[in-house]
């Protein structure tokens, strides 16, 4: 299965979950590098399902590449008229009569005869799982890697004939902390890719042989950084008070490979040397204001969490004293969080500084 991209037409994951909720007659695949976000679109194309129809819609989330033939329906005998027919599996939630959008995650590297019996959802025309049909509302995508990660995906021509190929780009930097201020993702992990953000570059892009963080399909890699990794990243940095250093590092050389635990290990220091966020509201304009960018960038992104409306203007007042890129640095991404910017644009402090420094936005 050739997976080339064509005069560099991709396009990003809202993009693709757009395409998809508007096509429920389409069978679309995304193809894209490994951990960028593929999967988790089934959330955001079932709202925006419920949105556009009013119908309530179901999820069914199918792990292509670990099912078995007996995962998908099971053959059951009608005694009375002496045939044959099929149960199918819970997990596709047929049996609740809703409209359901199925993905069919990593379908490019399922089993043939999975493949084969999964094969007739990608009907337009009275899509169904063996016997039984499918709610015409209901909503099937794919996804798969690209060819050039070489990661086992292939699909024969007349399964290529009834989709259509989509390649969803690798989210960079500035969209993905764009997405992590508004999913609990540690300040550390967040400020770390400010700083860094080539660990969010494609081998895809060119000039990425020396960058030892991203994937890359010609190196062998334990562990790498993307989306995903990051996401597991933090979950392990929220709980490092717990956990002794070694752990700390050997969880995150797993996670995101040793180039990048290392560098995010210095963040962490940094983070542990800041002034408490007491001393900063309670003395904006006394408590130490870090002098290195890495702590500057820990400061900012770990702010967006602790504000609230009653420390809203102290921060500001603290945020004054340092360097522009910083202010504006957390004036965005606080604009971007949907749990905090009522607060921040609800601050006469932030609507000061924003009417001050417009040029900066």
């Amino acid at each position: 299965m050739s997976t080339q991209i064509q005069f560099g037409k991709t396009i990003s994951l809202e993009q693709a979950a757009l395409l998809i909720a508007l096509n429920p007659d389409l069978r679309v695949l995304l193809q894209g590098e490994p951990g960028i976000g593929k999967s988790s679109l089934q959330k955001t194309i079932v709202k925006l399902r419920m949105e556009m129809t009013n119908k309530h819609y179901n999820s069914a989330y199918i792990d292509v590449p670990n099912m078995d033939l007996g995962d998908i329906a099971m053959p059951v005998v009608n005694h009375e008229e002496k045939i044959t027919g099929y149960y199918p599996n819970s997990r596709f939630n047929l049996h609740l009569n809703d409209p359901v959008v199925i993905m069919l995650d990593e379908y490019t590297k399922g089993a043939e005869a999975i493949k084969n019996m999964l094969h007739p959802l990608l009907e337009v025309s009275n899509p169904r799982l063996g016997d039984i049909a499918i709610n015409e509302d209901s909503v099937i995508f794919l996804t798969g890697n690209l060819s050039t990660d070489n990661v086992g995906d292939t699909l024969k021509a007349h399964s290529l004939n009834r989709i259509v190929r989509v390649v969803v780009k690798k989210p960079d930097a500035e969209q993905w902390l764009g997405w992590a201020v508004n999913n609990n993702i540690e300040s550390v992990v967040m400020s770390w890719v400010h700083q860094f953000p080539h660990a969010l570059a494609s081998y895809l892009d060119g000039d990425q042989e020396s960058n030892q963080y991203i994937y890359n399909p010609k190196k062998v890699q334990a562990s790498f950084v993307s989306p995903r990794s990051l996401e597991r990243a933090s979950s392990i940095v929220r709980h490092r008070d717990k956990l002794d250093s070694d752990t700390v590092i050997a969880a995150l050389s797993g996670a995101i490979g040793e180039s990048a635990s290392r560098d995010m290990q210095a963040y962490i220091d940094y983070k542990d040397q800041l002034p408490k966020w007491k001393d900063i509201i309670d003395n904006p304009k006394q408590a130490l204001v870090p002098d290195s960018a890495g702590a500057c960038a820990v400061m900012v992104f770990g702010a967006i969490e602790k504000i609230t409306k009653d420390t809203m203007t102290p921060f500001m007042n603290y945020l004054d004293r340092f360097d522009a890129e910083w202010q504006a640095a957390f004036a965005i991404n606080v604009a971007k969080n949907p749990n905090k910017n009522s607060i921040a644009f609800g601050s006469k402090a932030f609507a000061d500084w924003v009417q001050k420094n417009e040029d900066l936005l």
